[in-house]
């Protein structure tokens, strides 16, 4: 499979594998955002808010669930990727056209702080490290910080996740044509699709073409591991002192701090896997493509708990009560306890 196919499987699957918002954006009216069925519709990501739980997805739909999920307005109709809160009252949510939406009532309202149809390329995860500071990632090396909440969003380009010929040819490229330099440099970094805090500060990046990164600076500098895969990788989770990272036909690795060694993990299926979360002190609980819903043990025993027919599930999130919510193409669905 060539590399420019691969790229666009992965943005493509990190997008639950649905069209871009681009065009919806200009056919759907504001006004008529608020749709009865919307909460079955296309959700990309859960986060918790305190007691509460915010889910986001297509056509800049979001919801907020007490007893029972309710739609919100927002601001934009650009399809929704990610969602994160630093507190009970303070988040943001991120997506296509380079969007990123801020609330501070815990996701009642929202109001956009960024927006361009000109970058044309997804945002795909955000993290806070408080109410100031943050980062927001995405595809083709997309990456803007922020040190005021989100007031105001900054550029950077993190060179030293390409690879060392694509280095090469930028620096021939750019002494002999700038313009032409300019338009390749945005689009030969990977794909970033999600990061994470690990422990003691340290942050983990992963996306495209196996890319494994860490950070012990906020993000302002990585250092790209080598990684036994060349897939794209679209999550990672903590349980413990474990860190996981999954991604492609059902690729799963682990490793112990200090994330020197990784192994990978067999899993019953060869199905994409999107997201994961500990349910307890030792057990990671893994859903993807296919409807798939995986446990894996600290012994690495993989158990395939169920799978839903005719469902992609891209994320998964535990509100107060211990239960368990997923989303996907189908929208938002509580798992059964098993």
């Amino acid at each position: 499979m060539s590399f420019s196919m691969l790229r666009f499987i992965s943005i493509l699957s990190v997008a639950s594998i649905f069209n871009s918002s681009a065009l919806l954006a200009q056919e759907t009216n504001l006004e008529q955002q608020i749709q009865p069925l919307a909460a079955h519709s296309l959700v990309l990501d859960i986060a918790q808010a305190g007691n509460t739980l915010v889910a986001v997805g297509e056509r800049g739909h979001a919801f907020i669930y007490d007893t029972q999920w309710q739609q919100v307005a927002t601001p934009t109709v650009a399809q929704l990727t990610k969602v994160f809160f630093i507190s009970e009252a303070k988040g943001w949510a991120v997506g296509h056209d380079a969007t990123i939406l801020h609330t501070e009532n815990g996701g009642k309202t929202w109001q956009l702080q960024m927006q361009s149809e000109d970058i044309d390329k997804p945002f795909l995860d955000l993290l806070f490290f408080d109410e100031n500071n943050g980062i927001a990632i995405g595809a083709y090396g997309l990456f803007y910080r922020t040190n005021d909440g989100g007031k105001s969003w900054i550029s950077e380009y993190h060179q030293e996740l390409l690879f060392e010929e694509d280095v090469a040819y930028l620096e021939e490229l750019k002494a002999e044509d700038e313009a032409l330099y300019l338009s390749e440099r945005s689009t030969l970094l990977p794909h970033f699709n999600r990061v994470i805090p690990v422990t003691n500060g340290q942050l983990i990046m992963v996306g495209e073409l196996g890319l494994v990164a860490l950070s012990s600076d906020n993000g302002r500098n990585w250092n790209k591991q080598e990684f036994p895969y060349e897939g794209s990788l679209f999550n990672s989770s903590v349980v413990g002192d474990t860190v996981y990272v999954m991604g492609l036909r059902g690729h799963l690795f682990r490793a112990n701090l200090p994330l020197s060694q990784w192994q990978e993990i067999t899993l019953p299926v060869d199905s994409t896997i999107n997201a994961g979360i500990a349910i307890n002190k030792s057990t990671l609980r893994l859903v993807g493509n296919a409807g798939v819903v995986i446990d894996v043990s600290a012994t690495d025993e993989a158990t395939l708990v169920e799978q839903r027919q005719g469902e992609n599930l891209v994320a998964i999130a535990k509100d107060t009560a211990g239960g368990l919510w997923v989303a996907g193409n189908k929208g938002l669905i509580k798992l059964e306890q098993k």
